[in-house]
């Protein structure tokens, strides 16, 4: 290896080490030889390094950056294209070696020379590059990194240039089949109610003239038709209500193999997830799709009640629960983009502090405690539920926030590793749903048999699934076989390079599936 490239290069390039060098020879020569010329000499070389590293620190550059994304955001597995403008404060100058500054998951950080090739009349050079994100999650991309130089070439400066942008990748969503999940609605995931309204309201049926019947209501062409009194009787159409349960506890989805080797990632964007997790993650936003997409009103809740997306920093409304309308799943698959495994603060062995009365805003705290629940096992033994208390994992704080809609849909919970104790404690909430169905998504499917068993017994539609399982698979077996365990070995999914699996194939249960006594089916899931 020569000299020149042995020598540091942060700041001196190797013809300004050369300068340095030289410089340190021509003053020995000086002193040695009593010439005053190299003495100058000497002092001229070492002095145009030293005044040229000073000139660009206190010299800087001002630029003008503009970064737009197309798309934004974009889903897992999804391309997108960055378009980077710069604009310098004075016109002209040398060429200038820029980097784009990027996670190290997109790989090579893009380099360009400014100004471009063809820059724009206004002076503003443009450069395009795109990237592909194999997991979700929100990447700071930028800022543009740009290495100066003196007109000597004695020195290079590195200065940042701009901000950054943050790309959201969302998850992809999965198509699930469809059918009827609960009650008498059309195809587009409505319902109709019979009640008295304005002759504006849509479906007007008619029915003979009573007693007290206003003369406004009269409808008369059905009065000609059937030679009496006929009155409007109005149909209204109700849109049907669903409520998405998602387990977003920590030790709930990092127990297993893979989530010891492939969790949490190093570096300042990692997020706190699993394999498990992923899967889950792909499973609500699949479902969350799918239910507005067919006019339903979805309510997202977590184990706590709480809305699901309010730890989400890339969440647009974290503090909404109600989500209604195809707009909504934009919403809903930004705040998934960046959900993290959160520490469960209501944990076995956890305890308020006694003689505490802090209660959740809006909640009484002269609430009576809620009493124990019976609930009877495979063998026919009745059990008696411990009441969970408040701050737990679908304690009374869940039990609270699904009254407000009971009854009114298909309640749906996808869940991580639960232990006997609190499998009871969800089992309650059964009565909140017209029909109520169970995902366990666990490392080792067979091993949640109790706890789909205590599901079941209080009414559940549950299944336990692998994180290789097929969600649609899943998603129709919940209708077909409520009491199914999913090892995903023969339905495993599809992937991309990342952690959230892309769209899937549909099939039914898998066929080495661990089966459990089931009641009759309600309308299953669609």
């Amino acid at each position: 290896m020569a000299l020149p490239d042995r020598l540091p290069s942060g700041i001196l390039t190797a013809r300004g080490w050369g300068f340095i060098l030289s410089g340190v020879v021509a003053l020995l020569f000086a002193q040695t030889l009593g010439r005053r010329d190299l003495l100058y000499v000497g002092i001229l070389l070492l002095s145009l390094p030293v005044t040229s590293a000073v000139v660009l620190r206190l010299v800087k550059p001002r630029f003008t950056i503009a970064r737009h994304f197309q798309p934004e955001p974009i889903e897992v597995g999804g391309t997108t294209t960055v378009s980077l403008e710069l604009t310098a404060s004075t016109a002209g100058g040398a060429s200038i070696s820029m980097e784009e500054q990027l996670p190290a998951r997109f790989g090579d950080t893009p380099r360009f020379s400014y100004p471009s090739a063809n820059p724009m009349p206004d002076g503003v050079s443009r450069y395009e590059y795109r990237l592909r994100c194999a997991s979700r999650g929100v990447f700071a991309i930028g800022p543009v990194t740009a290495e100066f130089m003196d007109p000597f070439g004695l020195v290079t400066s590195r200065h940042v240039l701009g901000g950054t942008e943050d790309l959201v990748v969302t998850p992809s969503a999965v198509d699930l089949l469809g059918a009827a999940l609960s009650g008498v609605r059309g195809a587009d995931g409505r319902v109709s109610t019979r009640r008295q309204a304005n002759p504006s309201d849509d479906d007007v049926m008619t029915r003979e003239y009573r007693h007290g019947d206003s003369m406004r209501r009269v409808h008369w062409p059905a009065t000609a038709r059937h030679s009496e009194l006929m009155v409007r009787q109005e149909e209204s159409v109700t849109t049907v209500e669903a409520t998405l349960l998602m387990d977003q506890r920590h030790h709930s989805f990092t127990t297993g193999f893979s989530a010891a080797f492939s969790g949490t990632a190093a570096g300042p964007d990692a997020m706190s997830t699993s394999p498990a997790f992923e899967w889950a993650v792909t499973a609500v936003m699949s479902i969350s799709a799918h239910l507005l997409e067919r006019s339903y009103a979805l309510r997202f809740l977590d184990q706590h009640g709480a809305p699901a997306l309010l730890r989400s920093v890339s969440a647009p409304f974290p503090t909404d629960e109600e989500h209604r309308g195809a707009g909504a799943i934009a919403g809903i698959a930004e705040g998934l983009a960046a959900l993290e495994l959160a520490p469960e603060t209501g944990r076995r062995g956890h305890r308020e502090p006694s003689g505490s009365t802090a209660v959740r805003p809006g909640r009484s705290s002269g609430r009576s405690p809620r009493p124990a629940r019976s609930t009877r096992s495979s063998d026919g033994t009745m059990t008696a539920d411990r009441a969970p208390g408040p701050h737990t994992a679908f304690g009374d704080e869940l039990l609270d926030g699904l009254a407000g809609t009971r009854h009114r849909g298909p309640l749906i919970a996808v869940l991580g590793v639960l232990t006997q104790e609190e499998a009871r404690a969800l089992a309650s909430a059964v009565d909140y749903g017209s029909a109520s169905y169970a995902i366990i998504v666990s490392e080792r499917p067979a091993d949640a048999r109790r706890e789909l068993e205590i599901l079941r017994s209080a009414g559940w539609h549950a299944s336990a699934v692998s994180p290789a399982a097929a969600l649609p698979a899943v998603w129709a077996g919940l209708e077909q076989d409520s009491g199914t365990a999913y090892s995903g070995t023969a339905h495993s999914s599809t992937a991309h390079s990342g952690t959230t699996p892309s769209a899937m194939t549909t099939g039914g249960p898998a066929p080495d599936a661990v089966r459990l006594s089931s009641q009759p089916p309600r309308q299953g899931p669609e």
